[in-house]
């Protein structure tokens, strides 16, 4: 049965040097947000279209009707495919989920040798490799030699990479040759040992993509890096296998949860730490990320609530102190909003007590003037007929 080797290097450690701030030793505080270029998702490659013919570059095979014509595959001339060598015919083609072997040479646009893989071994369309060799392995035929030009954009970006050492922005010259190409193995016939390295290298692909600003495309690895935790198992599996499943699978929530809300996915964000706190009530990260999706959907006391409890976990937490606070402030400013709006809507009572009162005693004045006035008119009624009585 064949698993996909452990990734050599097209992502993978280019990022070894850094601390890792995901589920391995990772604080609470998120890296920088990054603008993520719109790249036509792997779906979308299609069969690209030709460009003009140009002059023949290593040319060594027997002739062929596509050999010397560049293939734009994006139709955006920043990735473009030509055979050096033909191969069995289309229908040799591997498709997406396919485990493929390639032999690659990497070099920079101007020629110079950066890097030379012999065997490596992929899975078509998982996001293991760099987007050039994504799009353009499942456009060749088996046993094809192609040479593939990459803008820096479906390489290694404006990051570039430490390992292979490529410059920020540099765009590649890549040599491909098509090896093998077999099916991927059945995940219910997996060893708990072979799911979990399986599984572990998804995931960590997705860190890569996390720390490079590729949140997208981290969601994308956590994703099958679940589905590999998730499968049922027609394999006898022990406890403490489980157990180191349900640690990979909880790290990728956590992980998916934060790479969602870069993206401002906040439902998305929300259901991935429920389904951790599920399996682990008292998992301080996914406490606090979800007061923090919580806080941005504006439901400050639930965030409070969830926030205190990660706090009560972790007394020393800084970061949970400094978000705890925040929110407390304004949970406090919306409450005084909400108060003066429904003054605003209800009246002033105050004023409104002042002019009843104002009213009564505006009122009382002038009945007691009335009866005084009364009173006066009757006792001189009763004088006069008096006077007149003894007169």
């Amino acid at each position: 049965m064949n698993l996909v080797k452990p990734q050599q290097s097209i992502l993978s450690k280019q990022e070894s040097g850094k601390a890792s701030l995901l589920d391995s030793g990772e604080d609470f505080e998120m890296l920088d947000d990054d603008e993520i270029d719109d790249d036509p998702p792997l779906e979308d490659a299609g069969g690209g279209k030709k460009t003009k013919k140009e002059p023949a570059e290593d040319q060594d095979a027997s002739p062929s009707s596509l050999v010397d014509e560049w293939m734009d595959i994006l139709g955006n001339g920043q990735l473009r495919k030509k055979v050096l060598r033909a191969g069995n015919g289309p229908d040799s083609r591997p498709t997406k989920g396919q485990n493929v072997v390639i032999h690659l040479k990497t070099s920079l646009a101007d020629g110079t040798l950066i890097e030379e893989q012999p065997e490596l071994s992929f899975t078509l369309g998982d996001g293991d490799v760099i987007q050039a060799l994504d799009l353009t392995v499942q456009l060749m035929e088996m046993g094809e030699t192609a040479l593939v030009q990459a803008d820096a954009k479906y390489a290694y970006g404006a990051l570039g990479s430490l390992a292979p050492e490529v410059l920020p922005s540099a765009d590649l010259a890549l040599e491909v040759q098509l090896l093998d190409a077999t099916e991927a193995p059945d995940l219910e016939l997996l060893s708990p040992q072979e799911r979990v390295a399986l599984a572990g290298q998804k995931r960590e692909r997705g860190n890569v993509y996390y720390q490079r600003g590729d949140y997208a495309f981290a969601v994308n690895s956590y994703g099958f890096a679940l589905q590999i935790t998730e499968s049922s198992s027609k394999v006898d599996i022990s406890p403490e296998e489980e157990e180191e499943l349900m640690d990979i699978k909880v790290k990728c929530l956590n992980n998916m949860a934060a790479a969602q809300l870069k993206l401002d996915h906040y439902e998305a964000a929300l259901r991935s730490c429920v389904s951790v706190l599920a399996h682990q009530p008292d998992n301080i990260k996914a406490l606090f990320r979800k007061g923090k999706v919580l806080a941005l959907q504006g439901e400050y006391a639930d965030a409070i609530r969830n926030l205190k409890m990660a706090l009560k976990l972790e007394p020393s937490n800084k970061t949970i102190h400094s978000e705890l606070s925040k929110l407390v402030k304004k949970h406090s400013e919306q409450k005084d909003a909400e108060q003066a709006m429904y003054k605003k809507m209800l009246g002033n009572p105050g004023s409104g007590g002042m002019q009843k009162h104002q009213a009564r005693s505006s009122w009382g004045v002038s009945w007691k003037w009335l009866f005084g006035a009364t009173a006066v008119a009757i006792g001189g009624v009763a004088l006069s007929v008096v006077i007149a009585a003894r007169n």
